[in-house]
């Protein structure tokens, strides 16, 4: 604009407007202010007029010079604004409506040869681009071009454009490369189309920064259309997977990456590492999720191939043993959901890959891995590691159920062996906890405690233990486990932790348990002790019928407590505790009945000790228990010579406790006493020897001989009045054992009528008490008969007790329905067959406690 010239404010606007209309490189950029003349001449007749209107006609129109205002500018420059000066404008009283008319509109033809030309720039930079060089056009004013097409109404056009390039570049110019670099086999095909699908991701990621704006602003809101990446992703896996229709063996290019993929994934199960490619394999998967391809084309192909390759993995390993079959199968698991997390596959063909897997290798084949045999060995070579993979892999395919039956019929057979074989009768306990530790320990680290296992072993045990074939072994139908298991505790009881195997002695886990469960778990002998007692306690619970077992530990009980060889009393007053718990009150009243007994025996000895001369002097301290006889086991009557001081303190005693207790006789059982001798050596201090009766009745018969006088055995017996048997084996005990105070002539270690015996002068020892410990005779298989017989006696007085307990409170009962009812009852006693309990029924028949009438019987009151 000259400065001279003056335009109307108009055409200045007008101009303006027009000026904005242009292509921004026609536009004037220092054009930002509107200029006026300064000079006067022109001034003062204006070419044309700005109407200024208002509501009312009674306003004259007044020109721009003098609503603007006279006040001198710089030279040039009119200010529109009114700023310098003062001015004549009034707000109120000016006009309120500014109407602007004849407003030019912008040129067609400018328009579309912008666009034209941004157009030309693009495609050459498309083209570029596509043939890998670099766009002559600046990145940033082609994508300011893409804008302002995209503002001037032509985004359709663009992006129509666009496509078809993009279209025709994949379809006519990189589809044909591709297939060339396919070649014949499938890892090919993948490769290369891997390889220029990475090089479109790029071409693609420059275009869609160029036509960022067309993305943003017309694919964004445009239903119709794909946003560019997505249309990128659509058109090349158009090309590859719809367009080409090259085939190989039948199978189209598509196809030929699918089976690649499952190529390579055959190649890594085998082991195949030279054709091996991970990184290949990894970015294909990565590039079938981008297609929307991986469920639709590969997850059903790679389902297909790998059932295939688990059916072969079976057929395989058909003849290995179960602990190697587990074993790879458990490997197979690992590196198939393994490959699952490292090469992109999801989550869902993961779970289906594996469920494949879990049906073909685990329940497919649940016959082979549930084999009785196998498992067998497994349990007999306490294979946790193995079996502790078995358990889980059941778990997987949800068939760990089935375990447990042939682990039960394996505790049967095994546990039914040990009680059948009498070759090892003394080991049967012990050989019994072996097997239940063993299988606890299983339980525990391999079958990770299951519950269901633990109810099962319990369940095997009891029915093997309680099993009338197992027990008709032995003659009887009375539980010889029960027997056994009392003499067991008898030898923890007497012996301590030096009768515990040494297989047996409890872990860390163990004592974690003892304690969580309230119980001791120092690791001192008395808490071992215990806990070794309840291992045997667990094998008492499984028994049914528990007077055997009551029999024998009440007799073994009977042994220890008079004759003063129980390890710890607080053990066995926690054992009786223990069995009142289990079997309750009635069980255990014999046996707290017997120490109440030696309880009450000494406090008899202080009183009769009370009654007694202070100034009587003897030599002899008499200790008396006196016991009842119905809850003490029976002995037998042996005659024996008492020395005259023994047998005077015991008269006198006889006496006292006749006087104080009248109507009651005491019977002596001298098998069962026990003495405290002091010797004479030549050498060391005085000994003091702990010997039991008979003992010390042979051995006073040398008090008053020299070292050289010897006494015959006729001569001992003829004195002592011992049965031979029991002269033996005392005479082998003090002179043929470990502490041999008295020599025998000849020497040897049987006794023999001719021999005769001296006192060894010469014996020495560095204690000052020493037991001497009687030899012990074996249980005769006589008196083992004759305390089984008594138990079964026993029990027929206590099945018709309960059938007269049962018909007293019935009144009328059928004969099915008091059978059960006689063996519910009594089976915690012992079992009963059912011809034993109609047996008692027939003889209380005939003591008229019941009669029959037609099917019931009858209560006779």
């Amino acid at each position: 604009m000259k400065p001279s010239e003056t335009f109307p404010l108009e055409t200045i606007i007008a101009g303006k407007r027009k000026n904005l209309d242009k292509p921004p490189e026609e536009q004037d950029p220092g054009r930002h202010f509107v200029s006026f003349a300064s000079d006067p001449s022109t001034r003062k007749e204006p070419s044309k007029r700005l109407k200024l209107s208002n509501s009312s006609s009674n306003h004259r129109s007044a020109d721009m010079s003098k609503i603007m205002g006279r006040t001198a500018q710089p030279r040039g420059v009119a200010d529109l604004m009114g700023n310098a000066g003062p001015s004549n404008f009034s707000p109120h009283t000016g006009a309120k409506k500014l109407v602007i008319k004849n407003l030019r509109t912008p040129q067609r033809k400018g328009a579309d040869c912008y666009y034209e030309k941004t157009w030309a720039q693009l495609g050459a930079a498309v083209t570029a681009m596509f043939n890998h060089q670099v766009p002559a056009t600046p990145l940033e004013m082609l994508c300011r071009g893409v804008e302002a097409t995209c503002r001037r109404g032509r985004a359709e056009n663009l992006a129509l454009h666009l496509k078809d390039r993009s279209k025709a570049y994949l379809e006519i110019q990189l589809l044909p490369l591709i297939e060339r670099e396919a070649g014949s086999t499938n890892i090919n095909a993948l490769r290369s189309v891997q390889k220029y699908w990475m090089d479109w991701n790029k071409k693609s990621t420059l275009l869609r920064s160029i036509f960022s704006f067309l993305d943003r602003s017309y694919l964004l809101n445009n239903k119709k259309e794909l946003q560019l990446e997505e249309q990128g992703i659509q058109q090349f896996r158009h090309a590859v997977f719809t367009k080409s229709k090259i085939l190989v063996n039948g199978i189209s290019l598509g196809g030929r990456v699918v089976l690649g993929i499952c190529d390579l994934v055959e190649y890594d199960r085998s082991g195949q590492n030279e054709l091996f490619n991970s990184s290949l394999l990894r970015e294909a998967i990565l590039m079938l999720h981008i297609f929307g391809l991986f469920e639709k084309s590969l997850e059903p192909k790679f389902i297909e191939t790998s059932k295939d390759y688990f059916k072969g993995f079976v057929k395989d390993r058909r003849e290995s043993n179960l602990e190697g079959y587990v074993s790879d199968c458990d490997s197979l698991f690992a590196r198939e959901a393994l490959r699952c997390d490292t090469y992109n596959f999801t989550s869902i063909s993961k779970r289906t890959l594996l469920d494949a897997a879990h049906k073909i290798l685990i329940a497919e084949c649940h016959s082979r891995l549930l084999d009785l045999d196998s498992l067998q060995r497994l349990l007999d070579n306490r294979d946790i590691s193995s079996l502790k993979t078995l358990y889980a892999l059941l778990g997987l395919a949800n068939i760990r159920q089935k375990l447990k039956q042939p682990f039960e019929v394996y505790i049967r057979t095994t546990g039914g062996n040990i009680v059948r074989e009498k070759g090892k009768v003394d080991q049967m306990v012990v050989r019994l906890l072996h097997l239940k530790r063993s299988l606890d320990l299983i339980i525990r680290d391999a079958f990770v405690s299951d519950q269901v296992f633990s109810y099962g072993l319990r369940e095997a045990f009891s029915r093997f233990i309680n099993d009338r074939k197992n027990t008709a072994a032995w003659g009887n139908d009375n539980s010889k486990v029960g027997e056994m298991i009392a003499k067991y505790m008898d030898a923890l009881l007497r012996g301590g932790l030096k009768a515990v195997d040494p297989l047996l002695v409890s872990d860390a886990k163990d004592r974690a348990a003892s304690e969580r469960k309230g119980q001791s778990s120092t690791g001192d002998e008395d808490a071992e002790l215990d806990r070794q007692l309840e291992q045997a306690l667990e094998l008492f619970r499984f028994i049914e019928g528990k007077d055997v077992f009551e029999a024998f530990y009440k007799k073994d009980l009977a042994r220890r407590l008079l004759l003063g060889r129980s390890a710890s009393q607080d053990a066995e007053r926690n054992m009786l505790a223990r069995l009142k718990g289990e079997a309750g009150s009635s069980f255990t009243h014999n046996l707290e009945q017997m120490f109440k007994d030696q309880e009450i025996a000494r406090d008899e000895m202080i009183n009769y000790k009370q009654s007694l001369s202070n100034t009587s002097e003897t030599t002899l301290d008499l200790q008396v228990n006196v016991l009842s006889a119905a809850a003490w086991p029976t002995y037998p009557d042996v005659k024996v010579n008492l020395p005259a001081e023994v047998a005077k303190h015991m008269e006198k005693y006889d006496l006292y406790y006749q006087r104080k207790h009248t109507g009651r006789r005491l019977t002596w059982k001298h098998a069962l006493s026990h003495s405290i001798v002091k010797a004479h050596f030549d050498r060391g201090p005085p000994k003091e020897l702990l010997v039991s009766g008979f003992q010390a009745i042979v051995l006073v018969l040398f008090n008053g001989l020299n070292s050289e006088d010897n006494l015959s055995y006729p001569d001992i017996k003829a004195a002592t009045g011992l049965i031979d048997v029991e002269l033996q084996r005392t005479l082998q005990s003090i002179a043929c054992g470990k502490f041999r105070v008295l020599t025998k002539h000849p020497k040897g270690r049987e006794i023999d009528p001719t021999d005769t015996f001296t006192v060894n002068t010469k014996f020495t020892d560095p204690k000052i008490r020493i037991k001497i410990n009687q030899i012990q005779l074996k249980e005769t298989a006589e008196e083992n008969q004759a305390t089984h017989e008594r138990v079964q006696k026993d029990r027929q007085y206590e099945t018709q007790a309960a059938v007269v307990r049962i018909m007293k409170s019935r009144k009328t009962m059928k004969h099915e329905l008091l059978i059960a009812e006689v063996i519910n009852q009594t089976k915690a006693r012992g079992s009963v067959d059912p011809p034993e309990i109609k047996k008692n029924i027939e003889r209380l028949i005939e003591k008229d406690y019941i009669e029959r009438e037609e099917d019931c019987y009858v209560y006779v009151a």
